[in-house]
């Protein structure tokens, strides 16, 4: 992990972030526009109304990420140049889930005049000031004076963040146990910036200071000490002895928040917890008791932890980058206590709909209900941004502090949508949807360096279990000149079998060749040969129920490793041609593209058909397929010609057989994805006002070119092969396929097996 997380960010561009033009550069009348001389003329605008440069410049999509690296992560004190990497992540995280743009600063200084006079000087540049990892009581009133002193929104992540979060996920807990509030025993462990906002936005939320008992390492926050400082005194409670330990204050309490250390409880000390008592373990990444412990001694318990792989994930990324959007779209001068308490209310309703299918798909189909196990929403649920940002905005308003009031809450919610697009959580869908089962997959190429660095993020990731075929000597050998951890991962070589159920197991899956392809001129000599290529070998242990999934292909040309799946696998009942679609990620969503890699000559039959699979693929991902069948044509406005003529048919074809769907053809590709277009010249289109998310082309070579061209011209993420209309999942992926294009493809496979391909 180390390793990889140092190649993460050294490896091609240094770091995890760039700077690039939003405007039109190509000539020299752009050029002199976004320069000299044509730049004066906003500068004057500007001089003449200082709110100009929120019309001219970026500075009202611009968030300052500010650190002094006095307290990063679980790191503490590592200086400002050494917390640089996360600032950069903190940036990068406002950018993929809010469209938020970023600089992160950081400060060499830990005086607190020195940090605040260099941010106020900094205000003209920015639309919000994001404070990062500082500690500890510095971090208070560098907070406070900022928000006097500059007019800009201004938070402090790690108070603010946490705090909104656990509050919102506490609002429904209650409710979940039918408890109030304001009576409840709540008992705080740990003293630091985050609890405090934790705890002043609970009692914001109408809990009793006389019931919160906090805790740091000397012990209770009580007015005998003479060590409190900060605003640790805020929450002095002398109700109790002042000798009080943690267990014998979780006598009776209702609530247990942690945001302190690993393993701080044990079993025995939450047993004396009230019924239905509420255990929010927030130490990362060791909860201050596990999910496992919480659940075993109190089955009736509400646990939320900061991890992701149990219930109720408290994770900041709810949040800040929403939070910040509905401020910078009103243009809010502050943050206040009411956009803070709006996001924690927003969240917390959000929990209480109805899961859209792609959340639910991305966690097994678990058909999420607001119940104990679910108090907070998921991080890839796509409405978070169109819910908590709006609510932050209205609040700015409702408050006073927003200078630029939404009049159109529609259409401002129809943007914030399209901002991302609300397909865009895909890879995180199938990551988080992979994991939920992990599925047993075949990795046909393992002599080969990036398939290995693969399997052991598979591994790490919980992904998948591989399976490794290759020669035992050359697989190890690479493990352990790249020091790889893959201790415990299988490694079978079909060639040179060593033990007798080794022997036993290919010649069962030979003789199991032999019968399936005896009538194709194959015997068994031939079909025991077969069994020592790892494609063949590897299809076999996925037909035979060894194996759930595999992948195959980067060390091969295609027809390499297809030819071995077609054989052993094949196609599904009633499936005559098995498909390939890549998926392109654009920043509006995906869209599919077929069939890019199988098939050469087909008929419009051959096309209907195909676009049925890819439909259903899509639609896997509950994805709302909109066709559209793409030559050089527009609905015949070419009369000849054989691509066009195709396509027009495979149209009828498909309108016939599914006269409901979201689907129409023959129409040239820019037709398809520009619905304003499309709708002056042909209002007729059964696309209507939709941009097509499925290209399918008449042939391999369009298609084919497309994709290529596309990933390599746009920098987009291409997702692919997915080959699609097999009885059992096998993926062929493409020559090169990076370490990331490995990872991905594997998390598909997984889901295929999941869903019984």
């Amino acid at each position: 992990m180390k390793k990889a997380a140092l190649d993460y960010h050294s490896e091609g561009r240094p770091g995890k972030i760039e700077v690039i033009p939003t405007t039109e550069t190509s000539n020299q009348r752009d050029l002199s526009l976004a320069y000299s001389p044509g730049v004066a003329e906003p500068c004057l605008a500007i001089r003449d109304n200082a709110e100009d440069v929120y019309k001219y410049t970026a500075k009202g999509n611009l968030v300052a990420v500010i650190s002094n690296g006095t307290a990063v992560l679980g790191l503490g004190d590592i200086g400002a140049a050494a917390g640089k990497p996360v600032m950069e992540g903190k940036g990068l995280l406002f950018k993929i889930y809010a469209d938020i743009d970023c600089f992160d600063l950081e400060l060499d200084t830990t005086d607190v005049d020195e940090f605040v006079r260099t941010v106020k000087i900094l205000e003209p540049t920015f639309g919000g000031v994001n404070l990062e990892d500082i500690s500890a009581p510095a971090c208070f009133e560098i907070e406070e004076r900022l928000k006097k002193e500059l007019n800009i929104p201004v938070m402090h992540d790690d108070q603010h963040g946490t705090a909104i979060i656990s509050g919102a996920a506490l609002l429904n807990a209650l409710e979940i146990v039918g408890k109030d509030i304001s009576e409840v025993k709540i008992v705080i462990n740990g003293a630091g910036a985050s609890a405090i906002s934790c705890t002043r936005i609970y009692v914001s939320l109408g809990a009793q200071k006389k019931n919160i008992f906090m805790y740091d390492s000397k012990g209770l926050i009580h007015g005998d000490r003479d060590n409190l400082n900060g605003k640790k005194p805020e929450f002095i409670n002398n109700t109790v002895p002042a000798s009080t330990t943690l267990s014998e204050i979780l006598e009776g309490a209702h609530v247990f928040v942690g945001l302190s250390k690993g393993n701080v409880l044990n079993k025995e000390m939450i047993k004396p917890m009230a019924k239905d008592c509420i255990i929010f373990a927030m130490a990362n990444p060791t909860p201050e008791i596990s999910y496992e412990d919480a659940k075993a001694s109190r089955p009736d318990c509400i646990m939320a932890t900061g991890r992701s792989d149990y219930p109720n994930q408290v994770n900041n990324v709810l949040g800040f980058p929403f939070i910040f959007r509905g401020a910078l779209d009103v243009r809010a001068s502050e943050i206040n206590e009411a956009m803070k308490l709006a996001a924690v209310k927003a969240l917390a309703d959000l929990a209480k709909k109805p899961v859209p299918d792609i959340v639910n798909m991305a966690y097994g189909n678990a058909n999420l209900t607001f119940n104990k196990d679910y108090i907070i929403p998921k991080p890839v649920d796509p409405r978070l941004i169109s819910t908590v940002a709006p609510a932050v905005a209205r609040a700015a308003m409702d408050s006073g502090v927003a200078k630029t009031p939404i009049k159109d809450w529609d259409a401002y919610e129809t943007e914030l949508d399209i901002r991302l697009g609300n397909d865009n959580q895909l890879s995180k869908v199938i990551e988080t949807r992979a994991k939920q089962k992990v599925m047993r997959v075949v990795f046909a190429d393992a002599e080969n360096l990036s398939v290995l660095k693969a399997a052991q993020v598979v591994v790490e990731e919980k992904i998948a279990k591989p399976i490794l075929l290759g020669n035992r000597k050359v697989v190890q050998g690479i493990i352990e000149e790249y020091n790889l951890s893959l201790d415990n991962v299988p490694v079978i070589d079909p060639k040179n079998p060593e033990t007798e159920k080794e022997f036993a197991k290919l010649s069962e899956y030979a003789a199991n060749f032999y019968e399936k392809r005896k009538r194709k001129g194959v015997n068994l000599s031939e079909a025991h040969d077969a069994m020592t290529s790892n494609s063949y070998y590897g299809s076999m242990m996925v037909e035979m129920g060894n194996a759930d999934a595999m992948i195959g292909g980067l060390m091969k040309k295609y027809p390499h490793t297809i030819r071995p799946a077609l054989q052993v696998v094949g196609p599904k009942k009633g499936v005559k041609k098995v498909a390939g679609i890549h998926i392109l990620m654009t920043k509006s969503g995906p869209i599919f593209i077929a069939d890019t890699t199988v098939n050469h000559d087909l008929s419009a039959t051959d096309i209907a058909d195909i676009t049925e699979l890819v439909a259903a693929e899509v639609r896997r991902f509950n994805i709302v397929p909109k066709i559209a069948l793409v030559t050089y044509s527009n609905f015949g406005s070419v009369s000849i010609g054989e691509s066009a003529t195709l396509m027009r048919k495979a149209t009828n074809i498909l309108h016939e057989r599914h006269p409901d769907w979201i689907l129409d053809g023959e129409m040239q590709a820019h037709m398809a994805l520009q619905p304003e277009i499309r709708q002056q010249f042909y209002p007729f289109s059964k696309l209507g006002e939709h941009k097509a998310n499925v290209l399918v082309f008449p042939n391999l070579s369009s298609a084919n070119i497309a994709y290529n061209l596309f990933g390599s011209v746009t920098g987009h993420d291409v997702m692919g092969p997915i080959l699609v209309g097999l009885d059992k999942p096998i993926h062929v992926l493409q020559l090169g396929a990076t370490v990331r294009e490995i990872v991905e493809m594997v998390g598909i496979a997984a889901v295929h097996a999941q869903d019984g391909a």
